[in-house]
């Protein structure tokens, strides 16, 4: 009896933990990667770093001076040296390491053995970015953060700067217009394109910046958040009669820089600008943002009056594209399929498009449009998302790279709320009051 009673004091609480900790690491991943994943990752990379890179092919002759030093001192057989390695940063999802390559070394030769080090490190994902030349970061990842969502409390916000989305790296995926202008944002139906697109209309709307908005789809998408919107346009033909305006918008704004181009002996040197973020404060027009919801439906024709219609509004978009950045428009076009199959200046208008985001597609020809001129890779990643994990999607850009990406959870409601509650910060353009939506009148309870 004393013997059973041993072993249940004993077995039991050793049972309690062992089951607390799987339920902590089903439930909350991060509290596990805490309490139990970091420690043992940490204690497992020191120990093993100098042999695990050994086996990665990371290591490196050492030098004539300490190989005559090791030999005068120890008489040891001389081994290669890997990088020198800093501290080790532990994070609420993972850790960070930084490198410092040794000479003949590369950053694509560390990124060719993230998965052997994952293996050996024993965590979910590991991730190399440059810091420096000579000097890269390792991110070790320390479970899936895709699987719920947690956004880092502090992201690098500002001026036409949205947090939307975590990356696989457990960073803050930014749209940053002023970096990437234009973007193509493509999804299928519940694959959480609409969510990223209340992320970046909630996150503009605090902002001094007009939101524009052209919603085919009879306005469903983009109605909640008229009250911020400067202009919205719910057919093709409202929108054939908005495009026209906001290229001679942008036409106006051309002629504002070119003025100041002018360079008057007046004028600094400091003051000569190519766009409006030269300008002086005082002089500078607002930024512009166009949503174009479902840009296939501008597209789609059904008579020789809508192909003529058509031509001209595909003329503006390219426009828009093409000379809109200088000018502080910028236009993200968003929709269910696109293809080259939909005509005339489908793929010149991708072209400018230089951010695309994937969310699930139903084909592998719209995922390959969107992603096929960034990396094969890309295409596969985006093909392989599952219909289970709305909000997950392939971010890239036309410079190569990419990375998986899933946008948090926000309501609509909830979006629809930050947009009314900052409906004051639309900025007045006269040019656009004829397209501005109708206010919306509350219903008597």
């Amino acid at each position: 009896m004393s013997e059973l009673l041993t072993v249940l004091g004993v077995g039991g609480p050793a049972a309690a933990i062992g089951g607390g900790a799987v339920w902590a690491r089903a439930k909350y991943p991060h509290l596990y990667w805490s309490a139990v994943g970091m420690p043992a990752s940490a204690a497992r990379l020191i120990g093993s770093y100098g042999s695990v890179m050994d086996a990665c092919g990371l290591t490196v002759p050492p030098s004539r001076l300490r190989a005559l030093a090791v030999r005068a001192t120890t008489r040891r057989e001389v081994r290669p040296v890997p990088p020198r390695r800093g501290l080790l940063r532990p994070t609420s999802t993972g850790l960070r390491l930084r490198l410092r390559l040794a000479a003949g070394q590369e950053v694509a030769d560390v990124a060719a053995s993230t998965e052997r080090l994952r293996h050996a490190w024993g965590v979910h994902a590991v991730h190399v970015a440059e810091v420096k030349p000579g000097t890269v970061e390792l991110r070790l990842v320390g479970y899936d953060v895709l699987n719920h969502v947690r956004m880092p409390r502090r992201s690098a916000g500002g001026l036409l700067r949205v947090p939307v989305a975590l990356r696989e790296d457990a960073t803050a995926f930014v749209r940053d217009y002023r970096a990437v202008p234009h973007q193509l944002t493509l999804g299928a139906t519940l694959s959480g394109k609409s969510m990223y697109l209340r992320h970046l209309l909630s996150g503009l709307a605090p902002q001094p910046v007009a939101l524009v908005g052209i919603d085919c789809k009879r306005g469903v998408e983009l109605a909640p958040f008229a009250p911020r919107l400067s202009a919205l346009a719910t057919d093709p033909h409202e929108a054939a009669e908005l495009l026209p305006v906001l290229v001679s918008l942008m036409e106006e704004r051309y002629d504002l820089i070119r003025a100041r181009q002018s360079i008057p002996p007046s004028v600094a040197d400091g003051e000569i600008t190519s766009d409006i973020w030269g300008l002086p404060e005082h002089e500078r027009p607002v930024a512009v943002v166009v949503f174009v919801d479902e840009v296939a439906e501008l597209f789609l024709t059904a008579s020789r009056k809508d192909e003529e219609r058509r031509d001209e509004m595909v003329t503006h978009l390219v426009r828009l594209a093409q000379l809109g950045r200088a000018a502080g428009i910028f236009l993200e076009a968003c929709g269910q399929r696109f293809g080259a199959e939909l005509g005339k200046g489908a793929t010149m208008l991708r072209a400018q498009l230089s951010g695309r985001v994937c969310h699930r597609v139903n084909d592998e020809a719209s995922a390959k449009m969107a992603l096929g001129d960034i990396a094969f890779e890309a295409v596969t990643a985006a093909c392989a998302i599952p219909a289970e994990r709305p909000g997950l999607a392939v971010a890239g850009d036309t410079s190569g790279g990419w990375t998986r990406i899933r946008t948090p959870y926000l309501s609509l409601a909830e979006a629809a709320a930050r947009c009314r509650d900052t409906a004051h910060q639309a900025p007045d353009i006269p040019a656009l009051k004829p397209f501005a939506p109708p206010p919306v009148v509350e219903s008597a309870a």
